[in-house]
């Protein structure tokens, strides 16, 4: 490349990756959106996405961790078990977590409709022979599970499932030692800031949040 080129392609204008987009933490679902789309997904049939969802309620576990699933984490003995143990990719420090007896028939009713076996991942790529569904199709599929009880899918993530056990709980109990040990985080500010929770405010008592006045990206 010529030394004009360089120079030239050094003025062009670069794009920002998230111009116009909504950026910041994302709120958790209330209880009334959890229930809202675990009753369209039983109704619509989707046995694979009620599985999905719920899992990704209960587990608290992140998008990528939710994808690298295989049947021998939650069903090892062809049957969804009450409590199972996830190694983090993010963090490789185990997280353990329990599963509703709703979560469990979703999983067992999944597992029977699409004849999964041990060893095979729990939701597969469809285009990829036995590989796991990216987080990229695991986030559009949460986004059409937003749009379709009428939120806006720009504001929330699949971060929002991850954080709406955990903030019910700390709502509930002010327990922040335990919503850090069910998200496996090492130190307690991480736990903090997927509360939301600013700083300095008292740890027990309601949960209190951040105002979350949105930002667009300029």
């Amino acid at each position: 490349m010529s030394e004009n080129e360089l120079c030239l392609s050094k003025d062009r204008p670069r794009t920002p990756w998230n111009k116009g987009k909504l950026i910041g933490a994302k709120p958790p679902l209330r209880p009334k959106h959890v229930w809202s789309i675990r009753t369209r997904l039983m109704v619509e049939g989707r046995a694979r996405d009620l599985a999905m969802f719920n899992l990704a309620i209960d587990s608290k576990l992140r998008g990528c961790d939710v994808m690298a699933l295989k049947v021998e984490d939650v069903a090892p003995h062809g049957y969804t078990i009450d409590r199972a143990t996830v190694r983090q990719k993010k963090t490789g420090r185990p997280v353990k977590f329990e599963l509703t007896e709703q979560t469990r028939q979703a999983v067992d009713d999944y597992l029977a409709a699409a004849g999964k076996k041990p060893g095979e991942f729990l939701f597969t790529n469809r285009r990829a022979i036995g590989r796991p569904m990216t987080v990229r199709q695991y986030a559009r599929l949460v986004s059409e599970w937003i749009a379709s009880i009428g939120l806006d899918p720009r504001i929330y993530s699949t971060h929002s499932l991850r954080r709406t056990k955990v903030t019910l709980i700390y709502r509930r109990t002010g327990n922040l030692r335990a919503v850090q040990l069910l998200l496996g985080h090492k130190c307690r500010s991480c736990a903090d800031k997927v509360l939301c929770l600013r700083p300095g405010l008292p740890r027990l008592g309601l949960l209190r949040l951040r105002p979350r006045s949105r930002l667009v990206a300029s």
